[in-house]
């Protein structure tokens, strides 16, 4: 939830409300027809959309308004309030919008306006064609944003996953927790990529590109062409390596077949070791534990995701997954076997099923056998540009000039490669747009969630202002004084503050 009170409710806004109940720069809700609808008055105008973002349904009246845009509250998704369109992941969807009308003083909200229609390309002569090699977050905002944008020619998305793009944030959380539908996970259904001539491989990986020629080449030996290309090849879970590393029991948590065949593993399991404590390994516990799993974690550090957050907010972490019954181990897995694991500390841990979330690397071996400019990732411009023509990179495997900091970064999180695939797809039709958008993530654990904008690969100092303990507070990160992150947990609204003021000092207009 967002820091700040409600916003007044007005309810049937067909029947009008008065203009001075809606504050400048503010919103009320109410209903039309029975929907829920956000009605915001900005520059002296106003504007009523739906009242729910359509990425997991968080209350938009909670969120911050930004020009003629809402900000969700939950995970930073943004609409246009004259149309609805959404204008940056990880929302898919656009909001239904009204006509408002004003009269006597009172403000009404009439009828449902049609949806915002495809602009005509600007660019003369568009690729032929477009490929996008992957099907993860990127590939798919990618081919959407490709078609939102005109563009008419072939689309093909070549996926060596066996499904089509699907909620992978939400196999460690509220899938692998049983409490999501199988249902929820695609991002879209075969008939929308169907009507939006947008054709889907799924099960057909790309073994080699060619940019000089300007083709890849599929695993059963086929060449295709292509006019532009995207790169979209995502990461691949990092496996242990001591004996028993390999047993079927130990599991990986990466795809939709990883996480179905997790949890079938758990449906007769009662204990799971968890090595590793970060994202994946955090999320899953949680997950474990809503379905009655005992969980050990098995890391290296004293404090949880202490790479990623600090320790303050390490610690509240552990805190809150002990409070739910798990237990942590402060060593490293020195053997697995059939029923236990063996830590360095002599301890033998049982365990019918061990979860490795040992981190992730980059797939870049097509990228570097096609012989791209490479440096712990694939190199790109700002306009993520790689160094063939007409190849584009998005997503965890990209490396792309920061105009916050002026370092090249690297972030394996969903919103920052949809936010990628979108400006990637704007630069194959001529578009010419800098990739400035600020990081961010989300992670979840029971009902504590926290949210991170920014990115700071080291810190020198971090300003902890509230009661972690609460899980009510704001972590900031800085280095040489200035601010790189803002962490905050129960504090939404704060945390799309702090993503505003990173971009009031990016030098470059935001994407």
């Amino acid at each position: 939830m967002a820091n700040s009170s409600s916003p007044p409710s007005c309810g049937d806004l067909t029947q009008g409300v008065a203009l001075e109940e809606i504050v400048e720069g503010g919103v009320v809700t109410g209903t039309v027809r029975g929907e829920p609808v956000l009605l915001a008055r900005r520059g002296g105008e106003l504007f009523a959309v739906a009242a729910t973002c359509t990425h997991y349904g968080a209350p938009l009246a909670e969120g911050l308004l930004v020009g003629d845009t809402i900000r969700c509250p939950w995970h930073h998704a943004a609409f246009c309030l004259r149309d609805g369109r959404v204008t940056r992941p990880p929302a898919l969807d656009n909001l239904k919008h009204w006509r408002v009308e004003q009269n006597d003083g009172h403000v009404f909200v009439r009828d449902l306006l049609p949806a915002a229609q495809p602009p005509k390309l600007t660019i003369a002569q568009p690729p032929k064609s477009i490929a996008i090699v992957g099907g993860g977050a990127a590939g798919n905002a990618a081919a959407e944003t490709l078609r939102r944008e005109g563009y008419e020619g072939p689309v093909t998305m070549w996926i060596a996953d066996t499904s089509q793009p699907y909620d992978r944030p939400n196999l460690s959380k509220d899938y692998l927790a049983g409490t999501a539908s199988p249902s929820w996970l695609p991002l879209r259904s075969p008939e929308f990529y169907s009507k939006h001539r947008i054709d889907v491989r799924c099960g057909h990986r790309v073994v080699r590109l060619d940019p000089r020629n300007k083709d890849i080449t599929l695993s059963d030996g086929r060449r295709e062409r292509y006019g532009a290309l995207l790169l979209a090849t995502g990461a691949r879970p990092r496996r242990m390596s001591v004996p028993g590393a390999d047993l079927p029991h130990v599991a990986v948590l990466r795809t939709l077949s990883d996480c179905d065949a997790l949890i079938a593993q758990i449906g007769t399991a009662r204990r799971c070791v968890v090595v590793g404590a970060g994202f994946i390994g955090l999320e899953a516990a949680a997950a474990l534990r809503a379905r009655g799993v005992a969980v050990d974690v098995v890391m290296r550090g004293a404090h949880p995701m202490e790479r990623v957050l600090g320790a303050a907010l390490g610690d509240m972490l552990r805190a809150l997954h002990e409070s739910h019954g798990v237990t942590f181990h402060v060593a490293e897995v020195t053997q697995i076997e059939s029923d236990r694991v063996t830590l360095t500390t002599g301890s033998a841990l049982v365990a019918d099923v061990v979860l490795t979330g040992i981190g992730v690397d980059p797939e870049v071996t097509l990228a570097q056998e096609a012989g791209l400019d490479m440096d712990r990732g694939v190199l790109v411009n700002e306009y993520l540009q790689a160094s063939a023509p007409d190849v584009y990179v998005a997503g965890d495997i990209a490396r792309w000039p920061d105009p916050g900091t002026g370092e090249r970064i690297r972030v394996e999180h969903w919103v920052v490669a949809e936010r990628q695939g979108v400006v990637a797809a704007r630069n194959m039709l001529g578009q010419r747009q800098h990739f400035a958008a600020v990081p961010f993530f989300w992670t979840q654990h029971y009902d504590v969630a926290i949210n991170y904008v920014g990115h700071a690969e080291g810190w020198d100092r971090v300003d902890i202002e509230g009661d972690p303990g609460a899980h009510a507070c704001t972590a900031t990160y800085w280095r040489n004084n200035r601010r790189l992150a803002v962490a905050t947990a129960g504090r939404d609204l704060d945390s799309l503050r702090a993503e505003l003021a990173f971009e009031a000092q990016t030098p470059i207009v935001q994407a």
